[in-house]
């Protein structure tokens, strides 16, 4: 699968620009001051905090629940596991890069952990949802509508930039498919 390659190498050669301060950063920086402020704040705000551990965890928690009755217990425990896996991995990335924010001298930044929380917590909670909806399209379209609007709302607040967040979706993307791997792993062929 493409996805499982291309994830990984475009979050390394995004990491390698942020910890050089390679050619992309200019044109990131540049439109991610661009878009800063764009939109109603009271809207973007609404959709930064989609990324908040407070809102999309309890999400998370809610499909573990469904899947642990419906007996899926070792999905949901994987479940848990990639969430766990966030902090662990986007904590130290932010430590080591130690790049600024768009508007504020404060560093940290890369990748977004609010972009990595909402995608494994709304993309974790569709895997383990989607067998038991009688549309099984329906999560997986609502994880991402919730992850771009993360993204978007994070972007335009000016609280990342643009990269920041393409890393989360690459960190969340590699997170994802290794959780899709171990859950379908033990399941029979359709």
């Amino acid at each position: 699968m493409w996805a499982s390659v291309a994830l990984p190498v475009l979050l390394l050669v995004i990491t390698w620009q942020v910890l050089t301060d390679g050619p992309l950063l200019g044109p990131d920086e540049r439109l991610g001051l661009e878009l800063a402020g764009l939109g109603p704040a009271w809207l973007t705000d609404l959709f930064a905090d989609l990324g908040n551990m407070q809102v999309a965890v309890p999400v998370l928690a809610g499909a573990v629940l469904v899947a642990w009755f419906r007996r899926a217990r070792r999905a949901a425990l994987y479940a848990v596991v990639a969430m766990a896996a966030v902090p662990a991995l986007v904590v130290p990335l932010k430590l080591w890069t130690d790049r600024q924010g768009p508007l504020t001298e404060a560093t940290g930044y890369y990748p977004s952990g609010h972009t990595t929380t909402a995608m494994v917590a709304y993309g974790a909670a569709a895997l383990l949802l989607a067998p038991y909806m009688r549309r099984s399209w329906v999560t997986p379209v609502a994880a991402v509508l919730l992850t771009a609007a993360t993204s978007v709302g994070l972007v335009l607040r000016g609280y990342h930039w643009p990269l920041d967040v393409v890393a989360g979706w690459c960190l969340s993307g590699v997170l994802l498919l290794a959780l899709r791997a171990v859950t379908r792993s033990g399941q029979p062929p359709k």
